[in-house]
């Protein structure tokens, strides 16, 4: 390649990356802006350094009325952390079975379960708010604890089956030659093998879940309860005629930092599970 074409490449990249991370640098600066200034600039530095202050940081934390943001990431983090848990257990387990056992319509439950990562979530959302009212578990963090539990997430179980099939049966022979039952195969040999698909699992199933606005929304009533991304909205609608942009930008800026920190900490094993898995996007 040519010093002039690797030039214009190199250019053009450096051009792609500022328009890919503008936005993000923008809702940052917002945070330090009065509403005029964030509506009326696209510059990325207020216009009176000199006055730059934490202060919406300050104020969004406090939130609006009795509950502040301590209270809805403490609420996010109590339904993420578990819900990454039990999905990682349940998909790892549905995936070894249908990866290494021979059972009755093996191909046809299969099938079932891979079609249904295409029903759209709309679809099946009043069945499964119905369901739930009748077990009484609206307002509880119960409907997305116990379907993680139940392995309800097919994409997961198909990500780990992918990279369950490129670890060697050869292993699984050797270690039954040498006493070990089916769940210590899967316990000491297949799962540690397979840390790459369990971070991208994690990462994957913690963002999704941490940035949910619709379920929490739909199954959770109260105030208390509220996640990070309710309690912004709420903040939005209980601020009456003005609302103070650069709090919600402030928060925003915080929500984003837990999803960031675990992606980048696993940043390595997240690329390897995904090119081993043969999954992308």
């Amino acid at each position: 390649m040519s010093n002039r074409r690797q030039l214009i490449t190199y250019l053009f990249l450096i051009l792609l990356g500022i328009i890919m991370i503008y936005p993000l640098l923008f809702l940052f600066s917002a945070s330090f802006k009065s509403n005029e200034e964030i509506f009326s600039s696209i510059s990325l530095l207020p216009k009176e350094l000199a006055s730059v202050t934490f202060e919406a940081f300050r104020n969004g934390w406090q939130g609006v009325g009795k509950y502040g943001f301590s209270t809805f990431f403490t609420n996010s983090f109590l339904i993420t952390v578990p819900v990454v848990i039990v999905t990682i257990i349940s998909s790892s387990c549905v995936a070894y079975g249908f990866a290494r056992f021979k059972f009755p319509y093996k191909k046809l439950l299969f099938t079932l379960m891979i079609s249904t990562i295409m029903l759209p979530s709309t679809i099946i959302m009043i069945p499964s708010y119905i369901l739930f009212k009748n077990f009484g578990w609206l307002n509880t963090y119960m409907p997305f604890w116990i379907p993680a539990l139940l392995g309800s997430d097919a994409y997961f179980i198909f990500m780990f089956l992918q990279f369950f099939r490129s670890i060697p049966r050869e292993l699984d022979e050797s270690a039954i030659i040498d006493g070990c039952n089916r769940l210590k195969i899967f316990t000491k040999i297949i799962l540690p093998l397979s840390k790459p698909a369990i971070i991208s699992a994690g990462i994957f199933k913690f963002i999704w879940t941490w940035n949910s606005f619709v379920e929490p929304l739909i199954y959770i009533n109260s105030v208390s309860k509220y996640t990070v991304a309710l309690g912004l909205k709420m903040s939005i609608d209980t601020q009456g005629g003005e609302v103070m942009w650069n709090e919600m930008m402030a928060m925003s800026c915080l929500a984003i930092i837990p999803p960031a920190i675990i992606f980048f900490v696993a940043q390595k094993y997240f690329v390897e599970g995904i090119s081993t898995s043969g999954l992308k996007g």
